[in-house]
């Protein structure tokens, strides 16, 4: 019985999960599309930030990005899935030895640089 509503479950979120998602690592640096809605006018804005953190799988994947902002740190966590992302796109990727990069919140400056991949 349990497995059988977590299969159904798992087969409703399946509809609403978009396909064009790239493969997001920790370390990334991406360029998030937000639809913003102001009045009756439609916009999108852009975010682009290093990805510090990843949580959940399926439809309920978030990440949270890290983007410096007049000299102070900004953090905000996006959900993957969400009909108000437009875009996502992959900017860099960085060798990272993390889950989390949380250490980044302490540094500023050229030391919060992190070390490209070699592909």
């Amino acid at each position: 019985m349990k497995k059988n509503l977590i299969n159904s479950i798992l087969d409703l979120e399946k509809e609403y999960e978009k396909k064009d998602i790239p493969s997001i690592h920790v370390g990334d640096t991406v360029r998030l599309g937000i639809r913003i809605v102001e009045g009756k006018t439609e916009r999108v804005q852009y975010y682009e930030g290093v990805v510090i953190g990843i949580k959940n799988f399926s439809i309920k994947k978030t990440i949270l990005v890290r983007r410096i902002f007049q000299g102070f740190g900004i953090e905000r966590i996006f959900i993957l899935h969400s009909p108000l992302i437009t875009s996502i796109e992959v900017k860099r990727s960085a060798k990272v030895r993390r889950a989390k990069l949380y250490y980044l919140r302490k540094l500023s400056g050229k030391a919060t640089r992190l070390k490209q991949k070699e592909n």
